[in-house]
């Protein structure tokens, strides 16, 4: 279990990390610079279907990795709150805090849900997009940037929920 808490919850340990925070981030915000090519040219490349896939699969390991911790029990960070050892030896504050030492927020844990649900189904639409299903295909690549940015901004939301509280910190 705690392997999986590990993969499922690793963080890049940069000052970058403000932008990508994980390497599914980073993924999904290369996809949508290299986006602006077949936007542009209204042609999909092999280099960029390849990079897609890998964007699949870095978006896959922490989902089936987050629905068995789930299903385990577990809860995002911002939820729970830390034991009280780690409390006394980190954080200068008292109260209900997370291992983060913000305040603790239930709310964040359906939200960390519902981002993965939308970064799932941004994956789909851009599967859609650039295979020209549903949508004629080369007028449908014009918008394969607003779903890769999309899909940038869900995945960072994903992380975001997470670590931090919300509006409704304690209740």
């Amino acid at each position: 279990m705690e392997f999986l808490r590990l993969v499922h919850g690793y963080l890049f340990d940069t000052p970058l990390a403000l932008l990508f925070p994980t390497p599914y981030t980073l993924s999904a915000l290369i996809l949508f610079v290299w986006s602006l090519g077949p936007a542009l040219k209204r042609q999909v490349g092999r280099g960029f279907l390849v990079w897609l896939r890998v964007v699949w699969v870095l978006t896959l390991i922490p989902a089936v990795t987050g629905v068995i911790l789930a299903v385990g029990g577990a809860k995002v960070p911002s939820a729970v709150r830390a034991n009280t050892e780690y409390l006394q030896e980190n954080c200068r504050q008292v109260g209900d805090l997370t291992r983060y030492c913000l305040p603790v927020d239930p709310s964040r844990d359906w939200e960390h849900w519902m981002y993965t649900g939308l970064a799932l189904l941004s994956l789909y639409v851009i599967e859609v997009l650039v295979k020209g299903r549903l949508v004629e295909h080369r007028s449908g690549l014009r918008f394969l940037p607003v779903a890769t940015l999309f899909l940038y901004g869900v995945a960072y939301m994903v992380v975001r929920v997470a670590l931090l509280p919300g509006s409704t910190p304690g209740t």
